[in-house]
């Protein structure tokens, strides 16, 4: 190879890693405290909803695991680069902000096989008081988890929501993930704005020149 190709090789290589690091550094990702618990995220509202699985008691034995809407919020920057690479940078952070099925007056025929009741707009499911706040983070530098990606719970009622959280153990969470999540670990497969918004390989090779 000719000494000027090799220069700009090198030179190329050295763009692009500089390019990654500044995409990497773009994304805002979540405060530390000085016994290195994760912080709450306080901003959480304006974040990027990206879906809302639902999972009633009355369909899991009176009690859900995860109880019951869990409605998944991403952070916006750690969102923008989701959707220009399709890869989850350190620093994204995902918000499952979680609330139990709506139970009030305008809820009539509430049905104890399925949870569901009758409503204005018709029979079905609606949120109703907060049951919890978690927080998923990857991080591959400060954890050893696999894949970086750590899991917190904040409490449940918001009066309780705790102001930082120590990550699970990677038994109780990293394992299940690993096995059953689409991309990286998160479950995209059930969030319809991440499935929409994530790069298509034709894409990606059509901007490559490919």
């Amino acid at each position: 190879m000719p000494k000027w190709a090799r220069i700009l090789s090198a030179a190329s290589a050295l763009s692009l890693s500089g390019f990654s690091a500044i995409a990497q550094d773009m994304v805002k990702g979540p405060g530390y405290a000085e016994d290195g618990s994760v912080m709450r995220p306080t901003d959480w509202e304006t974040w990027v909803f990206v879906g809302s699985p639902l999972t009633p008691n009355a369909l899991n034995g009176g009690n859900a695991a995860f109880q019951e809407f869990h409605s998944v919020y991403i952070e916006p920057t750690a969102f923008e680069h989701f959707k220009k690479t399709g890869e989850f940078a350190d620093g994204t952070q995902l918000a499952k902000v979680r609330t139990y099925l709506y139970e009030g007056d305008d809820c009539f025929d509430a049905s104890e096989e399925n949870g569901s009741c009758q409503a204005v707009s018709g029979r079905g499911y609606f949120n109703g008081d907060y049951s919890g706040f978690e927080l998923t983070v990857k991080d591959t530098e400060r954890f050893d988890d696999p894949g970086g990606w750590v899991y917190l719970n904040y409490g449940e009622s918001p009066a309780e929501w705790a102001d930082t959280a120590k990550p699970f153990p990677a038994a109780a969470c990293n394992a299940c993930h690993d096995a059953s999540a689409a991309n990286d670990f998160v479950f995209t497969q059930f969030y319809p704005v991440l499935r929409a918004s994530e790069p298509k390989v034709s894409d990606s090779r059509a901007k490559a020149g490919e």
